[in-house]
Parts: C-alpha cells; structure tokens; sequence
C-alpha cells in the first residue's frame, strides 16, 4: 500500500467517525427526546390502572378476563409506552367490549339513525312507540361511552406507538456509536500502529541507506 491510499483510507476513516458519532448523538437525541415527552404527557393525564383489591370476581381486573400482565399492574399509573399498550388493549379493550354486546361507536350509531328513522314513522299512541326511544336512549347513552374510551384508547396506543419508535431509535444511536467506536479503532490502529510494523520500518531504513 503506497503513502497516497494509506492516507485516502485514514481520511475516510476520520470522515466516518465523525458521520458515525453525529448519526449517534442526534439518534440518540430524538430517542431520548420521544421517550420523556410520552411519559410527561401520559404523566399528566392521571390514568391508573385499578386497585389490587379489584382482582376478584366481578371486579375490573377479575382474574377470568384480565391476564396475568394487567393484574401485575394494579394501582399502577400509566406513564410508559408499554403501560399504555396493556391499558388500551387489555384493560379498555376488554371493557369497551362489554358496554353494546362488541359494538362499536360507529355500528351503534348507524343503528341509532336505524331506530329514529324507525321511530319517525310510528305513530306516538303505538305501544311500540316507547319502547323505541327507550332502546335510543340506551344506545346514545353507550355510544357516548364507547366514543370517550375508543378516543383514550386511540391515543393510548398512539402514545405507545411514537414510545416504540423512541426506544427503537435509542438503540440504534447505541448501535450506531458502537460501529463509530469500530471504525474509530480502526483509525487508531492505522496511524500509530500499522505505520510502525516492522516491515515498514525496514524499509524505509533500507530508502534512508
């Protein structure tokens, strides 16, 4: 290897360093940056899984419902990302489910406009009458419910979704600072070592004679 590409190679070696390290700190940065904003704003929001004295049959965390994972968090807050995941899909989740048999706020508001469309057309002296706008009633009442936990629930896993990416890019910046170590290496052993391997040394004692 000729003095021209030693010095290309050590060049490229500095330059990448420095691309490595940059790459590393703003990563690392953003990572940190995603992960404290998810759980200051989650903070905030006061959300707590219930009690331990919940885990028992017919409470909100009954044993015959609710895994193993959302028991462990009873009278917990939800400040994390993964916290956020258990709340919104196997706490709410499973409540959500039990308020219009499985209905959504979406299906349950196309069979509200079913039943007032129904209802406009029935006579008020029908005994019919009543009934439906007892039915209405009861479903606005669990559309309502359901609109407000499928919104936390939504932002819940939107919270656990840029917390995934936060932790992800946390550990990319570590895997990038490592390769930058590498190559960092690299460079060490280039120019204080390799430059001194004793084949090199003889000759250029062999030039100097």
């Amino acid at each position: 290897m000729n003095k021209a590409i030693r010095w290309r190679i050590i060049t490229l070696q500095a330059i990448m360093v420095v691309v490595l390290a940059g790459a590393a700190a703003f990563a690392y940065g953003m990572g940190t940056f995603t992960t404290t904003q998810i759980h200051d704003e989650l903070t905030s929001q006061q959300v707590y899984f219930p009690g331990a004295d919940q885990i028992k049959a017919g409470g909100a965390l009954d044993p015959a419902k609710f895994p193993q994972e959302i028991r462990d968090q009873a009278g917990n807050q939800v400040t994390d990302g993964n916290q956020a995941r258990i709340y919104a899909n196997d706490f709410l989740g499973e409540h959500l489910q039990g308020v219009a048999g499985g209905l959504t706020y979406a299906t349950v508001g196309t069979k509200v406009s079913a039943l007032n469309a129904q209802l406009a057309d029935t006579p008020k002296d029908d005994p019919n009458y009543a009934n439906l706008q007892k039915q209405i009633t009861t479903l606005n009442a669990q559309r309502e419910t359901l609109f407000k936990g499928e919104t936390l629930r939504s932002m819940l896993l939107n919270a656990y979704g840029w917390w995934t990416i936060g932790v992800y890019t946390t550990y990319a910046a570590f895997a990038l600072m490592i390769v930058a170590l590498g190559v960092l290496g690299a460079l060490v052993f280039e120019v204080f070592v390799a430059a001194r391997r004793p084949e090199r040394i003889k000759v250029a004692q062999k030039i100097a004679a």
